[in-house]
């Protein structure tokens, strides 16, 4: 579990990375312009949500993560460190070709990271997992503020070029590394389980993942079978729906060192400062997603902590106050919505797999569309991007509500098929 949670950290670092490099001269030096820098961020994501189904549909078949995923994360280390050598020298347009080259073809790789892990892990699993992404802020910030502020024109590159050098090489030793530590699914693990152990682990993920009864736990269900049920299902659309404003309303991650600077500080100092929010958004996401395991509800403990970041957006739109904006970038709830994605589209594991990776693919739409929602000209209050992200997390909200009223529907129409079920088959709900 530990390794899956530090690849997705650096998942998250070299995806991220540009935002930081962005305050040591990455705009500067490649002659971009806002909307060229939006759309080498935005880029990425075009990538991502291309490779995301084929991937794990490819998961689901080869059934060897231990193998696939220490791959993928090899060659998007290689594409991180040739982003740190994009020309500087030739015409802005082979500097902007260059970025966008590298940014989408990162995001193609690391696409069969995330959805291919949700798929692997159990619920506890997935908890650590999502934390991941909010650590990766906090101890991707603090990376990037002593590479930029120890190492420009170490050997003759600038600061922001060594950001990518060091970030790509870093996830590529790890890489090495996860291939002989990550696991494989139980069911596909050779030389270490038990036929019997095997069987035990298996049963327990489908129960973790709320599989109904009787259905086909282990992906009988052909692939393209899979493809056809996820599709259909109007709960896949409904969640994929959700997340994608979710994820709007998340945008301000990729421009987290600007709102930052938007404080005064020096590059370095700015870098700092961006750690603490995430490590609180950390330990309140778990006790957060903790809480809701226990209770058994979702919905509220996504609604709540939304609520709590509309007021946050409320409080950067109406002060230019340091101490005020700075409490206003605290955040949390992502990973509650999450869970409810993977208990609701639950069976069998090949729809899941698709269900899965067809959700976080369709959301990416956010990230494209977010990562304009932040120019310069806007700032330094940036109220129109507060005003925007406050907006889709109101509409978050809203679908959460459609969405439980839908399973409750869904659940009723259950209990009336009760009475038809053999007594040895367990009832199935959705969790609300």
């Amino acid at each position: 579990m530990s390794i899956l949670v530090l690849i997705y950290i650096l998942n998250y670092i070299d995806r991220n990375n540009a935002a930081a490099a962005r305050l040591r001269g990455f705009q500067g030096d490649l002659g971009l312009s806002d909307r060229q820098f939006a759309t080498v961020l935005s880029v990425l994501y075009i990538g991502y949500t291309m490779m995301q189904i084929p991937s794990n549909m490819f998961l689901n078949h080869i059934g060897r993560p231990s193998i696939y995923l220490p791959i993928c994360m090899i060659i998007w280390g290689a594409i991180s460190i040739c982003t740190g050598i994009v020309s500087s020298s030739g015409p802005i347009s082979v500097d902007y070709f260059g970025a966008l080259c590298t940014r989408f073809f990162l995001g193609f790789v690391e696409a069969a990271f995330f959805p291919g892990a949700l798929f692997l892990l159990s619920k506890c699993g997935w908890l650590l997992l999502s934390c991941g992404s909010l650590l990766s802020n906090a101890f991707g910030a603090l990376i990037a503020s002593g590479i930029l502020d120890a190492m420009d024109n170490v050997l003759g590159y600038t600061a922001w070029r060594w950001l990518f050098f060091v970030e790509g090489t870093l996830t590529i030793i790890v890489a090495v590394w996860a291939i002989y530590v990550l696991p494989d699914f139980p069911e596909t693990t050779t030389g270490w389980l038990t036929p019997a152990e095997q069987a035990l682990a298996v049963k327990r993920m489908a129960e973790d993942a709320g599989t109904r009864p009787g259905s086909d736990a282990h992906g009988k269900a052909g692939q393209f079978n899979g493809l056809s049920l996820a599709i259909c299902d109007s709960k896949v659309w409904f969640l994929a729906l959700g997340l994608t404003c979710f994820v709007l309303s998340l945008s301000f991650n990729a421009y987290f060192p600007t709102l930052t600077a938007t404080l005064g500080f020096n590059p370095t100092i700015t870098l700092l400062l961006c750690s603490p929010p995430w490590l609180v958004a950390t330990v309140l996401s778990i006790l957060v997603s903790r809480h809701s395991d226990q209770k058994g509800e979702r919905c509220m403990h996504i609604v709540i902590p939304l609520l709590i970041g509309i007021v946050g957006f409320a409080i950067a739109m109406s002060t230019m106050n340091l101490f005020f904006r700075y409490i206003s970038l605290f955040y949390s709830g992502f990973i509650c919505f999450l869970a409810w994605a993977s208990s609701s589209v639950s069976q069998p594991s090949s729809k899941r797999a698709v269900a899965l990776a067809l959700i976080n693919c369709v959301s990416q739409s956010g990230n494209i569309l977010g990562s304009y929602a932040w120019p310069s000209s806007w700032g330094p209050s940036y109220n129109k991007s507060y005003a925007i992200t406050a907006f889709f997390n109101t509409m978050t909200i809203v679908l959460c509500f459609g969405f439980r009223r839908h399973l409750v529907a869904l659940n009723q129409a259950e209990e009336k098929k009760d009475a038809e079920r053999p007594l040895e088959e367990e009832p199935y709900r959705y969790m609300l």
